[in-house]
C-alpha cells in the first residue's frame, strides 16, 4: 500500500510533540482488521493524549485518537468483509494501540461493531466515544430509577461539552422535561437552551461544597467533570437519587462524607466507555441510532486532519463547543 496520512505523537528531548506525517501500514499496531478510516472525533481524552506526562500514551511514537468510523479494507476475520462499516470507540486504541487519526488503522476484531443500519459514518462520529459515554451514563441512571414518568429534576454538568452536549440532547428527546445543564460561561447559555436545557446554572451557584448535606435540588445528576463540582453536588441529591460519573477534568479528588449515602441513599455510579465488552456495545449502538439519535440537531464541527491542533488547544483552554469530528 502507498503511503497515508497520520498524526503521529513523539517525544523530542524532555517535550511531547505532534503533528501530520506520511506513513506506511508497517507502522500500525497489529490487529486483524485494516480499516480504511472515513472519520474520527476529538475528545478530553484526545488532547490529553498529546500532552506531557498525561498517562493517555504508553509508548511513542503513537497515533492518538480514541475513535473512528470507516470501512473495512482488508480482513483475516471471517466476521468482517472488505467494504463494511464500521466503528471502533475505546480500548487501549490511541493509547498503546495506533489509533483514529489516520487515514488507515489497524485493530483487532474483538474491538468493531458494525454499524447500524440507520447511521452513517459521519454520525456514528458525531456521536463518538463521547456520545457513547453520554449513552452509557444515561442508561445507568435509568436502571437506577431515573423514569420519565416521574418528571425527576436531572443536572447535567459540562453540559456543552463533548458528553455534556449530547447527554442534554438525549434526554429532552426521550421525554425529560426538567433537565438542568451547569455552565460557566454567558456564552454557554444560549447553547445549553438550544440543547435542550430547560434551566440554566452557573457552576458558582452551587454552594458550599463543605457542607455535609444541603437542601435537596435534584433526583439525578449526570455528572462529566468531577472535581468540586461533584463534591458539591452530591450533598444536593434526592433521596434514593443517583449520579453517574464519567470525567475528570474538574480534578480528581472528591471531597464528601458518608452522610448523603448513609441518610439519603444517594448512589454513584462509575461509568467507563473503554472496556465495555463488545458483546454489549450493539444493542446500545442500536439505540443511538434509532430512539436516541440526536445527530441531526448535535452542535457539531467538521474539520481536516490539518486542523486538529486548533481544536486541542480549545479543549485545553476550556473554550471548545459541542462535538469536532474530523473527516479522513
Amino acid at each position: 500500500m502507498n503511503s497515508f496520512k497520520a498524526v503521529r505523537v513523539k517525544e523530542q528531548e524532555d517535550q511531547v510533540v505532534y503533528g501530520l506525517e506520511e506513513i506506511n501500514t508497517d507502522q500500525l499496531s497489529e490487529g486483524d482488521v485494516l480499516i480504511k478510516v472515513a472519520y474520527s472525533s476529538i475528545n478530553y481524552k484526545d488532547m490529553l493524549a498529546v500532552q506531557k506526562n498525561s498517562g493517555v500514551i504508553r509508548n511513542y511514537p503513537m497515533i492518538p485518537g480514541i475513535d473512528l468510523s470507516g470501512t473495512v479494507a482488508e480482513s483475516k476475520d471471517a466476521r468482517f468483509t472488505e467494504g463494511q462499516e464500521v466503528i471502533v470507540t475505546g480500548f487501549t486504541m490511541g493509547m498503546s494501540h495506533t489509533g483514529g487519526f489516520s487515514e488507515y488503522a489497524r485493530v483487532p476484531a474483538e474491538w468493531i461493531v458494525p454499524i447500524p443500519e440507520n447511521l452513517s459514518l459521519k454520525d456514528a462520529m458525531v456521536f463518538g466515544t463521547a456520545g457513547f459515554t453520554a449513552a452509557l451514563s444515561v442508561l445507568a441512571l435509568e436502571k437506577s430509577g431515573m423514569d420519565v414518568a416521574d418528571n425527576p429534576e436531572v443536572l447535567v454538568t459540562g453540559s456543552t461539552g463533548g458528553v455534556g452536549s449530547i447527554a442534554v440532547q438525549i434526554l429532552s428527546k426521550i421525554g425529560y422535561k426538567n433537565v438542568s445543564a451547569l455552565v460557566r460561561k454567558e456564552n454557554q447559555v444560549d447553547v445549553a437552551k438550544t440543547l435542550g436545557a430547560n434551566t440554566v446554572i452557573f457552576a458558582n451557584e452551587l454552594g458550599d461544597a463543605k457542607k455535609p448535606l444541603a437542601k435537596t435540588r435534584f433526583d439525578f445528576v449526570l455528572d462529566t467533570v468531577g472535581g468540586d463540582v461533584a463534591s458539591a453536588l452530591i450533598p444536593q441529591i434526592s433521596y434514593g437519587g443517583s449520579m453517574s460519573m464519567c470525567g475528570n477534568a474538574g480534578g480528581l479528588p472528591v471531597n464528601t462524607t458518608v452522610l448523603p449515602f448513609i441518610l439519603r441513599a444517594v448512589n454513584l455510579l462509575g461509568i467507563d466507555s473503554v472496556n465495555v465488552p463488545i458483546e454489549k456495545r450493539g444493542s446500545i449502538w442500536e439505540k443511538m441510532a434509532n430512539d436516541w439519535n440526536i445527530t441531526q440537531t448535535t452542535l457539531v464541527k467538521e474539520i481536516p486532519l490539518e486542523e486538529l491542533a486548533e481544536t486541542i488547544d480549545a479543549i485545553k483552554n476550556g473554550q471548545h463547543l459541542g462535538r469536532t469530528i474530523v473527516k479522513l
